[in-house]
């Protein structure tokens, strides 16, 4: 998903859909590479089908003899994780290359499902090319690495600006904390009636898109202590800036400044705002994806050709102003070698095909991927991609990204629970907080450590 997926995808692919794969395992075939890779349930989106195909055609050629079996697997984004999962377990099903959300990649990990790729990394002149932030999140609690990342996000403020122009406020709009958000928000509600003013992703239904999206970005903007403590290797209870987080969105929807809770609360509420609140002016401000202006164009779900005018873009603020001054969330995939795998070698030279710098840039480019190595970051055509690709990439230094731990899942998954309480009027952020500090201490076990006071 960008919570890991575009937040659009991840409402399309929630429909009931089949899994199916083509093709087999790795088998014997030490001149074929098998590679798993996930489909999108939408029929209408192929360019990653498209790009694979051209990366097959080109290592084909240059390794006569040698053959890629490209094996998609046409599933919601757990489905397929479970399915990758499956496939892995034996030798005779396992795939030589399998792409890989960063942030299962310590899950799969423990359950032996991957190989460290340090030795090929250590031999590659590009490896250097990768942004720090990009290693880290392809990177176990082991020190070793078990991925090749292809590409990342980032997420900010959309707002539209013919609203604001009608609100009396500027269409240069560049919100320096929470307050002036929440104010913002609060001048379209007096002043433009009939709209949303504002949109963050809240509850259990929307997943990641409200837990990554919505909370973590509140959480990494307050300075306070993050989800996860690495140092330590513990879990860290909700404390301020968690009671904070929560608080504020409590405050979204206790002003109605939000959508209504029953659509703030739908499993679907992503192509609401991706193709119908956002392009049909009806909602003024939403914290989102990088990602979204794919919606918009060629041939996308919901064709808008005056996205570009009609909508700005901001940072998030930190929640006082404190430095950096803004806040993102990242995710991203990587291309991973399983333990199981017949033809590891060969497996690593498509990787290097599929990471050359044209194609990288292809990528990026046809994905509205944010850059991770530095020469595409830099590239006239990754630059000139899309409006706003600068701004995006420009998030990525100020960026953090969700534990990449085993029990994350269901972590997420309790404070899936909290926003909802204070989405409904349910609960205050701090009784929210007590809940889920139970709740975290059941996953967790010992592994949690307080809050600095």
């Amino acid at each position: 998903m960008r919570p890991t997926a575009p937040v659009l995808l991840v409402a399309l692919l929630t429909v009931a859909g089949t899994v199916t794969a083509c093709g087999g395992g790795s088998g014997s075939d030490s001149d074929t590479i098998k590679v798993a890779y996930n489909r999108s349930t939408d029929n209408k989106i192929r360019f990653k089908d498209q790009y694979l195909e051209s990366v097959k055609e080109q290592f084909e050629k240059a390794h006569p003899g040698k053959q890629i079996q490209l094996l998609p697997i046409q599933a919601p984004d757990n489905d397929y994780a479970t399915k990758a999962q499956q496939m892995m377990r034996s030798p005779k099903t396992a795939p030589d290359l399998v792409y890989e959300d960063t942030f299962r990649i310590n899950s799969d990990i423990k359950a032996g499902y991957l190989r460290p790729l340090d030795r090929y990394l250590a031999k590659w002149s590009s490896w250097g090319r990768f942004v720090p932030t990009a290693k880290a999140a392809a990177k176990a609690d082991d020190g070793k690495t078990y991925g090749v990342p292809d590409g990342t996000d980032t997420r900010g403020l959309w707002f539209n600006k013919k609203i604001f122009k009608k609100a009396g406020l500027p269409a240069d709009w560049s919100p320096k904390n929470w307050a002036e958000v929440l104010d913002a928000a609060r001048t379209v509600k007096r002043k433009v009636p009939g709209v949303i003013p504002f949109n963050v992703y809240t509850g259990k239904a929307p997943g990641e898109a409200a837990v990554m999206q919505g909370f973590e970005m509140l959480l990494y903007g307050t300075g306070e202590d993050p989800l996860y403590d690495p140092s330590s290797k513990k879990w860290v209870e909700g404390g301020k800036g968690f009671t904070d987080s929560l608080d504020f969105i409590g405050e979204v929807f206790k002003e109605k400044l939000g959508p209504d809770v029953s659509d703030a609360l739908d499993p679907n509420v992503g192509t609401s705002v991706a193709t119908e609140w956002l392009p049909e002016g009806k909602l003024a401000i939403a914290l989102d994806g990088s990602w979204m202006s794919q919606n918009w164009i060629n041939n996308g779900p919901k064709e808008w050709p005056a996205w570009e005018k009609e909508l700005g873009r901001t940072p998030m603020p930190t929640q006082e102003g404190q430095a950096p001054g803004k806040v993102s969330m990242s995710g991203g995939w990587a291309w991973s070698i399983p333990e199981r795998a017949q033809n590891p070698d060969l497996a690593w030279e498509f990787v290097k095909t599929l990471q050359t710098r044209k194609n990288a840039v292809r990528w990026a480019v046809v994905d509205a991927q944010i850059a991770v190595r530095d020469d595409v970051a830099a590239d006239p055509k990754y630059l000139s991609s899309m409006p706003g690709i600068k701004f995006f990439t420009g998030l990525v230094k100020d960026t953090h990204y969700r534990p990449a731990q085993p029990v994350y899942p269901q972590v997420s998954s309790a404070i899936g629970e909290a926003m909802e309480s204070v989405t409904t009027g349910d609960s205050t952020g701090e009784r929210a907080a007590k809940a889920y500090n139970e709740q975290l201490k059941s996953v967790v076990g010992k592994a949690v450590r307080p809050a600095k006071e």
